[in-house]
């Protein structure tokens, strides 16, 4: 507390600076309604102090004093306490929690002032009475100096006494109270809570983004470089061909990535707008630069929105993804419009039926019948699970956020996704509402 006292007793002196204008025009407002000069004595000046609290009040729903106020809360009371967020416009919950303060500031500190600025001369003219030349007259009394005056300086003493009980009363009252009336409200409270979540749910959905791209990018990258390995000596121009879709792929991932990794090491919320995303309109680039044998069938897409058109487009991709990563054969691909509502159909051959289908068990099939694991679909025990798929490492192992992925983007549409074995592969079937549904 006593580290505390000179800061606190500063703010108790600024509230009484604050108070001065008002003290002043209540002064003349006085003596010009009284058709008389200023009344200086006491009992005046208490009146008047009482008479301008009102219009301090109100004042302080209207002046911007906040950030003032929570700066000397802050530096000089110590108050802890969370300083309240920048409103583009005042609420009256914050104006009304606001003026209490300030009036409260300004009489507190007003009072405390006073009996500053009487207390403390008072008790240097005490000490100086015993050793003055003549008498003086004190509070009403002809005190002589010598040593019938010695019990003066005692009085001085408890008045500077009373001064620093009424400071540091003042500053600890202020101190308590600077939380509850000039902290955030609960609006402003509510406020940040919701533009921190949706600065969370952006960085969430940057993160699915980068996930999706780049793990098409590498998938993309490793088969086309199968591809050119293989071909490379008979088939230059082929192999050329396939070496400038690895370059288009890494270079679109690495965009993605270092946007990504500047929006978060910059720990500013993500941008409202960015570069146009791409939609379903651009399935054909995207069934073109995966390499694969891309079967597809479109149906007319002109009425999707936005907002599904793009995230089928991410679903798409990830499973497209999934299957060249895990699957062997064509890939066959079906978007179309039913009714009220988006169909997508992704189907493809996985390696342990591609195995089978030559008679001799995959090293893959193998590994996931000695583990006894096997990959798992949404609505599937675990001892139901297909042996292998899009998903599924050898050995059962996970092989990322693949369908995860897919499933909070359809359960952000609040639609259906169906992922797991079907005879003689592996299918992905996404129903989207093109309207939102309660």
């Amino acid at each position: 507390m006593r580290w505390n006292l000179p800061r606190r007793w500063a703010c108790l002196i600024l509230g009484g600076a604050l108070l001065m204008p008002y003290m002043m025009a209540g002064v003349l407002t006085s003596g010009l309604l009284q058709g008389r000069s200023v009344n200086m004595y006491l009992p005046a000046q208490l009146g008047v102090f009482a008479a301008v609290l009102p219009v301090v009040a109100v004042t302080g729903l209207f002046l911007p004093v906040r950030a003032l106020e929570v700066s000397a809360a802050q530096g000089l009371l110590g108050a802890g306490m969370e300083t309240p967020p920048r409103q583009a416009r005042r609420s009256w919950e914050e104006r009304w929690r606001t003026t209490a303060w300030y009036t409260l500031h300004l009489g507190v500190g007003g009072v405390a002032s006073g009996f500053t600025l009487a207390g403390i001369p008072f008790t240097v003219f005490t000490f100086a009475v015993p050793f003055v030349g003549g008498p003086a007259r004190l509070l009403g009394f002809d005190v002589e100096p010598g040593w019938a005056a010695l019990y003066w300086p005692l009085i001085g003493l408890a008045v500077l006494g009373a001064v620093v009980l009424v400071a540091a009363g003042g500053g600890t009252l202020l101190a308590r109270l600077a939380p509850v009336l000039l902290g955030p409200t609960p609006g402003e409270r509510l406020a940040a809570a919701e533009r921190q979540a949706r600065t969370l749910a952006e960085r969430n959905r940057l993160a699915r983004e980068l996930h999706d791209s780049v793990g098409h990018a590498l998938s993309v990258v490793t088969l086309q470089a199968a591809a050119a390995g293989r071909v490379l000596d008979r088939d230059p121009e082929t192999a050329r061909t396939a070496l400038t879709a690895i370059e288009q792929s890494a270079r679109a991932a690495l965009d993605d990535l270092d946007h990504v990794l500047g929006v978060l090491r910059d720990g500013s919320p993500p941008p409202e707008a960015g570069p146009p995303q791409a939609t379903l309109a651009d399935l054909g680039d995207l069934a073109a630069a995966t390499g694969a044998d891309v079967r597809r069938e479109v149906g007319d897409l002109t009425g999707v929105p936005a907002v599904v058109s793009r995230e089928a487009y991410r679903i798409v991709q990830e499973a497209l993804t999934n299957a060249i990563r895990h699957g062997q054969g064509p890939v066959r691909l079906t978007v179309a419009v039913q009714d009220d509502d988006l169909r997508v159909e992704i189907t493809n051959g996985t390696a342990a039926h591609g195995a089978r289908s030559s008679g001799r068990p995959s090293a893959q099939t193998k590994q996931a019948d000695q583990s006894g694991t096997q990959a798992t679909r949404p609505g599937m025990e675990p001892d139901s699970r297909p042996a292998a798929g899009p998903g599924t490492e050898p050995g059962g192992r996970s092989g990322g956020r693949g369908v995860t992925g897919m499933g909070e983007r359809v359960r952000l549409l609040r639609g259906d996704l169906e992922a797991g074995p079907v005879e003689g592969g592996w299918r992905v079937s996404v129903r989207l509402p093109l309207r939102s549904v309660p």
